[in-house]
């Protein structure tokens, strides 16, 4: 009987170690045990204004992440200065910012000057030139930069990368807001503005053609104002994430091209997503660009072949991974 029952107990034993081990098998082969997967995660994607470009972009991919199984939400914000935050902060995982606020926030200067420098930043890619657009109308008298002098001038939300835009073409220009009167409106409200009288001219630094720019050009005639060869040659020398552009004729009913700069907007994620997770983004967005590009003219630029163009940060492990298994020769 001893025998019987010792034998009863080691068979006992034997089938619980097996169970246990078959559990954890299951775990490794899983690669989910420590929570580095996409099936729990919640994807807040920081954006800007409803009037501006990076809205409806983070529409569409919010829409392709949901039919992907992971939960998202759309964030509306003031935009890049606003975004970064947001990312260190936990309260967004993916974001859209202009390359010059994401360089000032990695080497501390400009808005972030009084900041430790924002070093643990990473990118994704690059996406799309947002570019300098000064927008008035022929009633304001207003042709030439210097013409701003006086003048009630919308210059973005606070902080914004349009604001910080702004500032640096007035330095470039030898002027500052000291030279204006300056009003923190995003496109929307600016644009609204200008059409009742009360600003005379607003910045609206985005992607070509805005659509709240097109919307005033079909009620008024109205003028877009050129960034002059000394502003171009000093931002080249002093800020050089500016690159030479130009507004093409016929984008705001203008008779003829504009000569102007743009810097190149960026996704990035938060610095503390695993490289499956940022892969698994990466990859969603990259094989469902046709969506993303029917999401607004401007990301129709938007491309697999220039994802370092503007990204000066060290790309995430997990984007670097997707590209190169895509064949695309990283730096």
């Amino acid at each position: 009987m001893k025998k019987a029952l010792k034998l009863k107990i080691l068979g006992a034993i034997t089938a619980i170690a097996l169970i246990v081990s078959g559990c954890g098998g299951d775990d490794e082969a899983g690669g989910d045990a420590e929570g580095g997967g996409t099936d729990d995660m919640f994807v807040t994607i920081a954006s800007g204004g409803t009037s501006g470009v990076y809205y409806p972009i983070a529409g569409a991919m919010s829409t392709i992440y949901e039919e992907a199984g992971i939960d998202t939400s759309v964030q509306s914000t003031g935009a890049s200065v606003e975004n970064i935050n947001l990312l260190q902060s936990d309260q967004a995982e993916l974001a859209i910012v202009m390359a010059d606020a994401v360089a000032q926030a990695y080497e501390g200067f400009g808005s972030f000057e009084d900041e430790e420098p924002q070093d643990n930043l990473v990118g994704i890619s690059g996406l799309y030139p947002n570019v300098v657009q000064i927008i008035t109308t022929a009633d304001s008298g207003i042709e030439t930069f210097s013409d701003l002098e006086g003048t009630n001038v919308a210059v973005g939300d606070a902080n914004s990368g349009v604001e910080l835009n702004a500032r640096m073409m007035f330095e470039a220009h030898g002027m500052s807001y000291d030279d204006i009167n300056e009003d923190y409106l995003p496109y929307g409200e600016a644009i609204d503005q200008i059409r009742n009288g009360v600003v005379d001219a607003a910045f609206v630094t985005s992607g070509i053609p805005n659509g709240a720019a097109m919307e005033l050009a079909s009620t008024h005639d109205v003028t877009v104002v050129e960034i002059e060869d000394e502003g171009l040659a000093y931002l080249n020398e002093n800020y050089p994430f500016f690159l030479e552009d130009e507004i093409p004729a016929d984008t705001y009913d203008n008779e003829e091209d504009v000569q102007t700069a743009s810097i190149t907007n960026l996704l990035i994620p938060n610095p503390d997503l695993s490289d499956e997770e940022v892969y698994e983004l990466t990859r969603l967005f990259y094989e469902n660009l046709d969506a993303i590009h029917a999401s607004h003219n401007a990301a129709e630029d938007i491309d697999i072949e220039s994802v370092e163009e503007g990204l000066d940060i060290p790309m995430h492990p997990g984007a670097e991974q997707y590209f190169e298994e895509e064949g695309r020769t990283l730096r």
